[in-house]
């Protein structure tokens, strides 16, 4: 994984401007630590940084290659997971390759097929392609968005980047906020509208989709979308198929040139692709796997069990470890550390976010990145396969509304009345547009044409924030985090999948607890869902307390006009009215009070300005 940005000005001498080039590049150096490269020829300039995962010795970027008098410059950030089979194919049209990288196997593919070769493309990725003959730029993202490109296009040419800070060094990119910017802060937030990049004119390759860009205007297209189709197969034969789906999954993202480890949580996603991951080094006769958990510091003493985290990780942590004989690394996170992590967590992010969810995810990535460079992880499962508590609660299934923040109560209480006038309008029709552009089959049931729009919904919106926080917590640490179940052909598959076999048995992932069943302790087979843990301890709520207290009474905070202080300190001293979560599962009382103090943080280093 790496970090790449460019900019592209027909006439300009991007030699002049060096200053702002280096800007850029440093500003993403945390994503690629291994090495840096440019390349400038005229009106392009392309930025990479590199952390080197296959073929070390041989990867660097900028990359360009010739065939045939022809000559094209690639920067890429992510893996391809079919690199094999498309050098072959490759090969067999007439190609030669210098290198065993995936980068020189892209790059050939989009000489070979041009910008039809995503269709062809297993893999996490965001790439630029120059092509030096028609003097033409062509991006593309992965088809599930795992990982991140923005841009900003202005009328002589455009930008783009791995994260939008990098797009802000460049003094043609103003950081300044409109009224959609803020609904999207303060009404959305820390989820995010695809393709909508906060500050006004910064957009957003979206999930799935590549661009043409001739030096005037841009061309997108999108190559990738969920499409129903009937689902043929009984339930023995849908049962074998995700077994065989995830197993390849995983199996094919554990090739690596540097060290790789696992995430295992206890649950039932982490602990399959652990256990896959287990067997895959015995089969091959490699050392054990090494898994890694995270806790927090006394939080045995603190738990509180809820809907929706009922148990807590440790007694099932152990249980699989020593099933699948894993080398286990239980990482310890202090209270204090977690909380002076949340403005890092912003500078990774580059956007307030799931404030100690997300510095948690930072500090234990931190962690891990002292011995490894590579980690499987288990998101995107729940999204998938109806893990979560909504998907199984008809009274939020059927709540015409976002079933991760059913209410705008909460956040209307702490912004001053008549701020965001409209704002409910446009969270309305956010969720209205993608349930209404949601494929559905005449054949379809209710329940079934109802999971359609659930499965869009989170798919579309909560699954792109929990990838977002993976992307950015784990490549500001250097650490390159594979997410296995985001295979675009599990997602066409899951898509698909009726509810009444999805849900085998009633239970919340059922399909895929039978895949594993006889694989998996049954124990592990027969959790109930618990999700990332978060900190119960009193000392996180009274540090963000203190925190909060002190942009109240600040007359700089940039908050100043837009906080209501009742509203806030209601938080403060009643924090268990909160009867629901803010965002997500996770994010009650004292998460509330993080990302005000994360937005807080966020417009001072940025220097923000309103435009209403």
């Amino acid at each position: 994984m790496c970090g790449i940005a460019g900019w592209f000005e027909k006439g300009k001498d991007m030699r002049d401007e060096e200053k702002t080039i280096k800007r850029m590049s440093e500003s993403i150096s945390r994503r690629g630590p291994d090495d840096r490269g440019y390349f400038l020829d005229g009106g392009i300039c392309l930025i990479h940084r590199r952390l080197a995962v296959i073929d070390v010795e041989n990867g660097r970027q900028p990359m360009t290659k010739k065939y045939n008098g022809r000559m094209c410059t690639i920067v890429y950030n992510g893996e391809l997971y079919n690199t094999g089979e498309l050098r072959e194919e490759l090969i067999s049209c007439g190609y030669s390759f210098v290198t065993k990288s995936d980068t020189e196997v892209l790059l050939t593919a989009y000489m070979c097929w041009g910008g039809n070769c995503v269709e062809k493309l297993n893999g996490i990725y965001a790439f630029a392609v120059y092509d030096h003959e028609r003097k033409s730029l062509f991006l593309a993202r992965d088809r599930i968005g795992v990982k991140p490109l923005f841009f900003y296009q202005y009328d002589k040419g455009l930008l783009f980047a791995s994260e939008i800070n990098c797009l802000i060094q460049n003094p043609l990119v103003k950081p300044v906020v409109d009224e959609e910017g803020l609904c999207e802060l303060f009404l959305i937030g820390p989820g995010r509208s695809l393709g909508q990049g906060i500050y006004k004119g910064v957009g957003e390759i979206l999930p799935g989709e590549c661009a043409f860009y001739d030096g005037e205007k841009m061309f997108r297209r999108k190559y990738f979308t969920l499409r129903a189709m009937e689902h043929s197969k009984d339930i023995q034969e849908s049962i074998g198929e995700v077994r065989e789906l995830i197993t390849d999954s995983v199996e094919r993202q554990l090739v690596s040139d540097v060290p790789l480890c696992c995430f295992l949580s206890g649950g039932l996603d982490s602990s399959i692709i652990s256990c896959i991951a287990a067997g895959y080094n015995r089969k091959n006769g490699m050392k054990p796997i090494d898994t890694y958990s995270i806790d927090y510091r006394d939080n045995e003493k603190y738990f509180q069990s809820s809907l929706f985290q009922p148990t807590p990780d440790s007694e099932f942590i152990g249980l699989m470890s020593d099933d699948i004989g894993s080398v286990h690394h239980n990482v310890i996170i202090e209270n204090t550390d977690l909380f002076h992590a949340l403005k890092a967590a912003v500078d990774a992010r580059d956007l307030p976010g799931m404030t100690d969810v997300d510095s948690s995810l930072l500090l234990f990535c931190e962690k891990i990145k002292e011995d490894f460079t590579v980690a499987l992880s288990g998101e995107c499962a729940d999204e998938l396969f109806g893990g979560y508590p909504w998907y199984h609660n008809s009274e939020i299934l059927f709540d015409d509304n976002f079933p991760w923040s059913r209410s705008l109560d909460i956040r209307r209480s702490i912004i001053k009345n008549g701020f965001l006038p409209h704002g409910g309008e446009y969270v309305r029709q956010k969720y209205l547009d993608t349930c209404i552009h949601t494929e559905k089959l005449p054949s379809d049931s209710r329940i079934n044409s109802r999971m359609r729009e659930m499965f869009s919904l989170n798919f579309y919106w909560f699954m792109q924030t929990l990838l977002d926080r993976k992307d950015r917590m784990s490549m500001y640490s250097g650490l390159e985090v594979r997410v296995p179940f985001c295979d675009y052909r599990i997602v066409e598959y899951a898509f698909n999948l009726p509810w009444e076999i999805k849900a085998l048995n009633g239970r919340e992932k059922g399909i895929v607890r039978e895949a594993f069943r006889g694989i998996l302790p049954d124990e592990i087979i027969d959790r109930k869902k618990s999700p990332y843990p978060k900190t119960h301890h009193p000392m996180y709520f009274r540090l963000c307390t203190e925190a909060v207290e002190d942009i109240l009474s600040d007359s700089t905070s940039p908050l100043k006009d837009i906080l209501d202080r009742n509203g806030v300190e209601a938080i403060i001293n009643y924090p268990e009215k909160i009867s629901s979560p803010w965002y997500g599962q996770l994010m009650r009382a004292p998460q509330i009070l993080a990302y005000i103090i994360q937005l807080d943080y966020w417009f001072r280093k940025n220097r923000v300005e309103i435009d209403l």
